[in-house]
Protein backbone atom coordinates (compact mmCIF):
# COMPACT_ATOMS: atom_id res chain seq x y z
CA UNK A 1 0.00 0.00 0.00
CA UNK A 2 1.44 3.58 -1.03
CA UNK A 3 0.54 6.45 0.54
CA UNK A 4 0.86 9.91 -1.19
CA UNK A 5 -0.40 13.15 0.62
CA UNK A 6 -1.81 15.48 -1.48
CA UNK A 7 -3.43 12.76 -3.94
CA UNK A 8 -6.93 11.51 -4.13
CA UNK A 9 -9.18 8.43 -4.59
CA UNK A 10 -9.24 7.82 -8.66
CA UNK A 11 -6.28 10.14 -9.17
CA UNK A 12 -3.21 8.87 -11.47
CA UNK A 13 -0.19 10.79 -9.97
CA UNK A 14 3.76 10.87 -10.37
CA UNK A 15 5.46 10.21 -6.70
CA UNK A 16 8.64 10.03 -5.20
CA UNK A 17 9.35 7.10 -2.28
CA UNK A 18 10.86 8.43 0.60
CA UNK A 19 9.76 6.02 3.52
CA UNK A 20 9.45 2.08 3.18
CA UNK A 21 7.99 0.06 5.69
CA UNK A 22 6.98 -3.69 5.70
CA UNK A 23 3.13 -3.12 4.25
CA UNK A 24 3.03 0.28 2.98
CA UNK A 25 5.14 2.93 1.75
CA UNK A 26 4.82 6.67 1.94
CA UNK A 27 5.52 9.09 -0.97
CA UNK A 28 6.28 12.83 -1.96
CA UNK A 29 3.54 14.07 -4.60
CA UNK A 30 5.52 14.81 -7.68
CA UNK A 31 2.52 15.48 -10.38
CA UNK A 32 -1.19 14.90 -10.68
CA UNK A 33 -1.32 13.58 -14.18
CA UNK A 34 -4.99 12.61 -14.29
CA UNK A 35 -7.45 14.69 -11.62
CA UNK A 36 -9.79 13.63 -9.68
CA UNK A 37 -13.40 15.33 -9.83
CA UNK A 38 -13.16 16.32 -6.25
CA UNK A 39 -9.95 18.14 -6.90
CA UNK A 40 -10.52 21.91 -6.51
CA UNK A 41 -7.05 23.24 -6.38
CA UNK A 42 -3.39 22.33 -7.36
CA UNK A 43 0.08 23.51 -5.38
CA UNK A 44 1.00 23.22 -1.67
CA UNK A 45 -1.28 23.42 0.80
CA UNK A 46 -0.93 27.20 2.93
CA UNK A 47 0.40 25.37 5.46
CA UNK A 48 2.26 21.93 6.10
CA UNK A 49 -0.35 18.77 6.99
CA UNK A 50 -3.28 20.29 5.22
CA UNK A 51 -3.14 17.11 3.13
CA UNK A 52 -6.95 17.90 2.11
CA UNK A 53 -6.36 21.88 1.73
CA UNK A 54 -7.21 21.23 -2.77
CA UNK A 55 -11.13 19.34 -2.17
CA UNK A 56 -14.15 20.40 -1.34
CA UNK A 57 -15.01 19.94 2.24
CA UNK A 58 -18.20 17.08 1.41
CA UNK A 59 -15.57 15.10 -0.50
CA UNK A 60 -13.19 15.34 2.59
CA UNK A 61 -15.81 13.61 4.74
CA UNK A 62 -16.42 10.89 2.71
CA UNK A 63 -12.93 10.20 1.57
CA UNK A 64 -12.14 9.91 5.82
CA UNK A 65 -15.32 7.87 6.36
CA UNK A 66 -14.57 5.51 3.26
CA UNK A 67 -11.23 5.33 4.66
CA UNK A 68 -12.82 4.72 8.50
CA UNK A 69 -14.63 1.67 6.66
CA UNK A 70 -12.09 0.06 4.67
CA UNK A 71 -10.63 -0.37 8.25
CA UNK A 72 -13.26 -2.75 9.21
CA UNK A 73 -13.85 -4.05 6.19
CA UNK A 74 -10.46 -5.28 5.91
CA UNK A 75 -10.26 -6.33 9.44
CA UNK A 76 -13.64 -8.62 9.10
CA UNK A 77 -15.14 -6.49 11.90
CA UNK A 78 -19.06 -6.08 11.26
CA UNK A 79 -20.39 -2.98 12.03
CA UNK A 80 -24.60 -3.56 13.04
CA UNK A 81 -25.58 0.41 12.90
CA UNK A 82 -23.91 1.17 9.84
CA UNK A 83 -20.67 4.20 9.43
CA UNK A 84 -22.14 7.37 10.69
CA UNK A 85 -20.78 10.96 9.66
CA UNK A 86 -21.30 13.73 12.59
CA UNK A 87 -22.36 16.44 10.80
CA UNK A 88 -20.54 19.00 13.12
CA UNK A 89 -17.19 20.57 11.19
CA UNK A 90 -16.01 23.28 9.93
CA UNK A 91 -13.01 23.75 7.49
CA UNK A 92 -10.34 26.01 9.32
CA UNK A 93 -10.34 28.54 12.22
CA UNK A 94 -11.19 25.94 14.80
CA UNK A 95 -7.76 25.31 16.70
CA UNK A 96 -7.29 26.29 20.09
CA UNK A 97 -3.80 24.81 20.67
CA UNK A 98 -0.98 24.95 18.46
CA UNK A 99 2.16 24.04 18.84
CA UNK A 100 4.87 25.97 16.60
CA UNK A 101 8.76 24.78 16.40
CA UNK A 102 11.32 27.38 15.48
CA UNK A 103 15.00 26.42 14.89
CA UNK A 104 17.80 28.84 12.49
CA UNK A 105 17.68 27.77 8.74
CA UNK A 106 19.95 29.49 6.08
CA UNK A 107 20.67 31.88 8.81
CA UNK A 108 17.75 33.41 9.49
CA UNK A 109 14.75 32.12 12.61
CA UNK A 110 12.14 29.82 11.34
CA UNK A 111 8.71 29.82 13.32
CA UNK A 112 6.17 27.27 12.45
CA UNK A 113 5.21 23.66 11.16
CA UNK A 114 7.44 21.17 10.88
CA UNK A 115 7.73 19.53 6.65
CA UNK A 116 7.39 16.11 6.30
CA UNK A 117 9.86 14.25 5.15
CA UNK A 118 12.50 16.61 5.19
CA UNK A 119 11.21 18.73 8.83
CA UNK A 120 12.14 21.66 7.42
CA UNK A 121 10.23 24.19 9.57
CA UNK A 122 8.02 26.39 7.21
CA UNK A 123 7.60 29.97 8.90
CA UNK A 124 4.16 30.70 9.61
CA UNK A 125 2.98 34.23 9.69
CA UNK A 126 -0.74 33.10 9.06
CA UNK A 127 -2.44 30.04 10.15
CA UNK A 128 -5.94 29.43 8.57
CA UNK A 129 -6.33 26.02 11.14
CA UNK A 130 -5.74 28.04 14.01
CA UNK A 131 -9.07 30.20 15.93
CA UNK A 132 -9.32 33.90 14.76
CA UNK A 133 -7.73 34.49 18.23
CA UNK A 134 -4.69 32.93 17.65
CA UNK A 135 -4.32 33.99 14.29
CA UNK A 136 -4.71 37.80 15.10
CA UNK A 137 -1.81 37.12 18.29
CA UNK A 138 0.59 35.56 16.04
CA UNK A 139 2.96 38.51 15.29
CA UNK A 140 2.73 39.09 18.60
CA UNK A 141 3.66 35.98 19.76
CA UNK A 142 6.39 35.79 17.05
CA UNK A 143 7.70 38.69 18.17
CA UNK A 144 7.97 37.59 21.60
CA UNK A 145 9.66 34.49 20.55
CA UNK A 146 12.56 36.18 18.56
CA UNK A 147 13.75 38.47 21.39
CA UNK A 148 13.92 35.56 23.41
CA UNK A 149 15.78 34.12 21.12
CA UNK A 150 17.80 36.95 20.27
CA UNK A 151 18.29 39.30 23.07
CA UNK A 152 19.61 39.53 26.74
CA UNK A 153 22.02 36.61 28.32
CA UNK A 154 23.31 34.06 26.06
CA UNK A 155 22.04 31.44 28.57
CA UNK A 156 18.57 32.29 28.76
CA UNK A 157 19.16 32.60 24.77
CA UNK A 158 20.72 29.34 24.39
CA UNK A 159 18.04 27.63 26.96
CA UNK A 160 15.39 28.91 24.71
CA UNK A 161 16.76 27.33 21.36
CA UNK A 162 17.09 24.03 23.16
CA UNK A 163 13.39 24.46 23.89
CA UNK A 164 12.98 24.29 20.21
CA UNK A 165 8.65 25.13 20.16
CA UNK A 166 6.07 27.47 21.63
CA UNK A 167 2.44 26.74 22.36
CA UNK A 168 -0.52 28.70 21.94
CA UNK A 169 -3.38 28.31 23.41
CA UNK A 170 -7.01 30.16 23.63
CA UNK A 171 -9.92 29.67 25.57
CA UNK A 172 -13.61 31.73 25.84
CA UNK A 173 -12.49 32.35 29.18
CA UNK A 174 -8.51 33.11 29.37
CA UNK A 175 -7.97 34.57 26.12
CA UNK A 176 -4.91 33.67 23.65
CA UNK A 177 -1.93 32.16 26.42
CA UNK A 178 1.97 31.31 24.89
CA UNK A 179 4.86 29.51 26.38
CA UNK A 180 7.91 28.19 25.16
CA UNK A 181 8.71 24.09 26.14
CA UNK A 182 6.75 22.81 28.73
CA UNK A 183 3.64 24.78 29.73
CA UNK A 184 4.16 27.04 33.24
CA UNK A 185 2.95 24.86 36.02
CA UNK A 186 0.83 27.34 37.85
CA UNK A 187 -1.42 28.43 34.81
CA UNK A 188 -5.01 26.64 34.82
CA UNK A 189 -7.13 27.17 32.32
CA UNK A 190 -11.46 27.13 31.69
CA UNK A 191 -13.21 25.46 28.82
CA UNK A 192 -16.48 24.25 28.76
CA UNK A 193 -18.31 21.33 27.43
CA UNK A 194 -21.91 20.71 26.67
CA UNK A 195 -22.78 23.50 29.28
CA UNK A 196 -20.71 22.34 32.06
CA UNK A 197 -16.83 24.11 32.92
CA UNK A 198 -13.81 22.23 33.29
CA UNK A 199 -10.82 23.08 34.99
CA UNK A 200 -7.73 22.36 32.62
CA UNK A 201 -3.79 22.37 33.24
CA UNK A 202 -2.46 23.95 30.87
CA UNK A 203 -0.78 21.76 30.15
CA UNK A 204 -3.05 19.01 29.83
CA UNK A 205 -5.52 17.48 27.26
CA UNK A 206 -8.28 18.87 25.45
CA UNK A 207 -10.12 18.89 22.62
CA UNK A 208 -8.61 21.39 20.31
CA UNK A 209 -11.79 21.58 18.11
CA UNK A 210 -14.60 22.84 20.97
CA UNK A 211 -17.31 22.30 18.65
CA UNK A 212 -16.34 18.89 17.79
CA UNK A 213 -15.49 18.04 20.71
CA UNK A 214 -19.33 19.19 21.73
CA UNK A 215 -20.89 16.94 19.49
CA UNK A 216 -18.71 13.25 20.04
CA UNK A 217 -19.32 14.27 23.87
CA UNK A 218 -23.24 14.61 23.04
CA UNK A 219 -22.58 11.05 21.08
CA UNK A 220 -21.38 8.92 24.15
CA UNK A 221 -23.92 10.74 26.72
CA UNK A 222 -27.01 9.81 24.34
CA UNK A 223 -26.38 6.82 24.17
CA UNK A 224 -25.40 6.52 27.65
CA UNK A 225 -28.81 7.59 28.48
CA UNK A 226 -30.24 4.69 26.75
CA UNK A 227 -28.59 2.16 29.72
CA UNK A 228 -28.42 4.49 32.19
CA UNK A 229 -30.51 2.55 34.40
CA UNK A 230 -28.59 -0.64 33.46
CA UNK A 231 -25.10 0.52 34.07
CA UNK A 232 -25.61 3.14 36.88
CA UNK A 233 -21.76 3.60 37.29
CA UNK A 234 -19.56 4.89 34.67
CA UNK A 235 -16.01 3.71 34.87
CA UNK A 236 -13.71 6.44 32.13
CA UNK A 237 -10.64 5.15 31.64
CA UNK A 238 -7.71 7.74 30.33
CA UNK A 239 -9.89 10.43 31.68
CA UNK A 240 -8.43 13.45 31.42
CA UNK A 241 -9.64 16.25 33.71
CA UNK A 242 -13.38 13.92 32.99
CA UNK A 243 -14.92 15.63 30.58
CA UNK A 244 -16.83 12.40 29.04
CA UNK A 245 -17.85 10.62 32.74
CA UNK A 246 -18.85 14.39 34.18
CA UNK A 247 -21.27 15.37 30.89
CA UNK A 248 -22.92 11.56 31.63
CA UNK A 249 -23.96 12.39 35.00
CA UNK A 250 -24.01 8.93 36.24
CA UNK A 251 -25.00 7.58 39.83
CA UNK A 252 -21.19 6.87 40.48
CA UNK A 253 -18.03 7.95 38.52
CA UNK A 254 -14.81 6.36 38.44
CA UNK A 255 -11.94 7.67 36.41
CA UNK A 256 -8.18 6.77 35.71
CA UNK A 257 -5.58 8.74 34.33
CA UNK A 258 -1.64 8.82 34.22
CA UNK A 259 -1.44 12.95 34.59
CA UNK A 260 -1.73 13.92 38.18
CA UNK A 261 -2.64 17.36 37.75
CA UNK A 262 -5.51 15.89 35.30
CA UNK A 263 -6.64 13.62 37.80
CA UNK A 264 -6.36 17.08 40.44
CA UNK A 265 -8.62 19.10 38.31
CA UNK A 266 -10.91 16.29 37.32
CA UNK A 267 -11.52 16.00 40.88
CA UNK A 268 -12.61 19.99 41.84
CA UNK A 269 -14.34 19.31 38.04
CA UNK A 270 -16.82 16.59 39.27
CA UNK A 271 -17.31 18.48 42.58
CA UNK A 272 -18.02 21.78 41.10
CA UNK A 273 -20.57 19.94 38.82
CA UNK A 274 -22.29 18.10 41.78
CA UNK A 275 -20.66 14.81 41.03
CA UNK A 276 -20.38 11.70 42.71
CA UNK A 277 -16.86 10.80 41.50
CA UNK A 278 -13.78 9.18 42.53
CA UNK A 279 -10.47 9.87 40.41
CA UNK A 280 -7.07 8.15 40.16
CA UNK A 281 -3.61 9.05 39.29
CA UNK A 282 -2.43 5.54 37.91
CA UNK A 283 -1.51 3.85 34.54
CA UNK A 284 -4.76 2.34 33.25
CA UNK A 285 -2.72 -0.73 32.70
CA UNK A 286 -1.31 -1.14 35.85
CA UNK A 287 -4.90 -0.71 37.71
CA UNK A 288 -6.68 -3.14 36.05
CA UNK A 289 -7.00 -5.18 39.74
CA UNK A 290 -8.37 -1.78 41.53
CA UNK A 291 -11.25 -1.26 38.45
CA UNK A 292 -14.66 -2.48 39.89
CA UNK A 293 -16.11 -3.41 36.26
CA UNK A 294 -19.09 -5.48 35.94
CA UNK A 295 -22.23 -5.90 34.55
CA UNK A 296 -23.82 -2.57 36.37
CA UNK A 297 -20.69 -0.44 34.94
CA UNK A 298 -21.00 1.29 31.61
CA UNK A 299 -17.42 2.20 30.62
CA UNK A 300 -15.16 4.48 28.31
CA UNK A 301 -11.93 4.91 27.17
CA UNK A 302 -10.42 7.77 25.13
CA UNK A 303 -6.94 7.02 24.86
CA UNK A 304 -3.97 8.82 22.90
CA UNK A 305 -3.01 7.82 19.54
CA UNK A 306 -0.95 5.10 20.46
CA UNK A 307 -4.50 3.44 21.61
CA UNK A 308 -4.71 1.23 24.73
CA UNK A 309 -1.91 -0.55 26.37
CA UNK A 310 -1.16 -3.98 25.75
CA UNK A 311 -3.25 -5.61 28.37
CA UNK A 312 -6.24 -3.51 28.39
CA UNK A 313 -7.94 -4.84 25.53
CA UNK A 314 -8.61 -8.57 27.55
CA UNK A 315 -9.29 -6.66 29.92
CA UNK A 316 -12.09 -5.19 28.18
CA UNK A 317 -13.63 -8.53 26.71
CA UNK A 318 -13.67 -10.31 30.35
CA UNK A 319 -15.31 -7.31 32.12
CA UNK A 320 -18.98 -7.95 31.95
CA UNK A 321 -19.85 -4.40 30.88
CA UNK A 322 -23.30 -4.11 28.73
CA UNK A 323 -21.79 -1.27 27.00
CA UNK A 324 -18.22 0.29 25.78
CA UNK A 325 -17.86 3.65 24.37
CA UNK A 326 -14.12 3.39 22.45
CA UNK A 327 -13.34 6.97 21.73
CA UNK A 328 -9.86 7.53 19.01
CA UNK A 329 -8.20 9.44 17.16
CA UNK A 330 -6.21 6.62 15.00
CA UNK A 331 -8.16 3.87 13.19
CA UNK A 332 -4.84 1.70 12.71
CA UNK A 333 -4.83 1.55 16.97
CA UNK A 334 -8.66 1.16 17.32
CA UNK A 335 -8.81 -1.96 14.89
CA UNK A 336 -6.23 -3.56 16.79
CA UNK A 337 -7.78 -2.87 20.07
CA UNK A 338 -10.91 -3.74 18.58
CA UNK A 339 -9.98 -7.30 17.16
CA UNK A 340 -9.23 -8.25 20.72
CA UNK A 341 -12.27 -7.51 22.37
CA UNK A 342 -14.78 -8.20 19.67
CA UNK A 343 -14.31 -11.54 21.60
CA UNK A 344 -16.60 -10.97 23.32
CA UNK A 345 -18.49 -7.34 22.14
CA UNK A 346 -20.17 -6.59 19.27
CA UNK A 347 -19.84 -3.63 17.22
CA UNK A 348 -23.09 -1.52 17.43
CA UNK A 349 -22.24 1.89 15.79
CA UNK A 350 -19.21 3.55 14.40
CA UNK A 351 -19.47 7.17 14.29
CA UNK A 352 -16.88 9.62 12.28
CA UNK A 353 -16.19 12.67 13.82
CA UNK A 354 -14.01 15.28 11.46
CA UNK A 355 -12.35 16.81 14.69
CA UNK A 356 -9.69 17.65 12.52
CA UNK A 357 -10.64 18.81 9.14
CA UNK A 358 -8.11 19.56 6.15
CA UNK A 359 -5.92 17.46 7.55
CA UNK A 360 -5.37 13.57 7.67
CA UNK A 361 -6.99 13.03 11.28
CA UNK A 362 -9.97 12.20 12.57
CA UNK A 363 -11.71 11.01 15.52
CA UNK A 364 -14.15 7.60 15.64
CA UNK A 365 -16.39 6.87 18.20
CA UNK A 366 -17.15 3.07 18.70
CA UNK A 367 -20.31 1.66 20.47
CA UNK A 368 -19.73 -1.86 21.51
CA UNK A 369 -22.55 -3.97 23.39
CA UNK A 370 -22.11 -7.36 25.45
CA UNK A 371 -23.48 -10.47 23.48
Amino acid sequence: MVFVAGAFAGENVKAEIFEEHKNFVRARLVEVADASEDRTGEGEPPIPGMVYANVSQTAETRMKRDQLAEFFMRARIAVTGGIGVSPAGGEGGYRNKVVYHFAKQGGRWAIGYRREPDHVIVDIEHDPLATGEIDAKLPEVRNGVLALLTQGPAQIRRDVERKGCVTVRWTAKNGVKWWVGDAPAGLTLRETTLGTQFEVPAGGFYQVNPQVGDALVAAVRDGYGKIRDEAPTVIDLYCGVGVFGICLRPRKLIGVESGRQAVESAKRNAAAAGIDGWFFAEQVGRSLRKIPVGGKTCVIVDPPRGGLEPNVPKFLAGSGAPRIFYASCDPATLIRDLRTICLAYDVEKVEMFNMFPRTARFETLVSLKRR
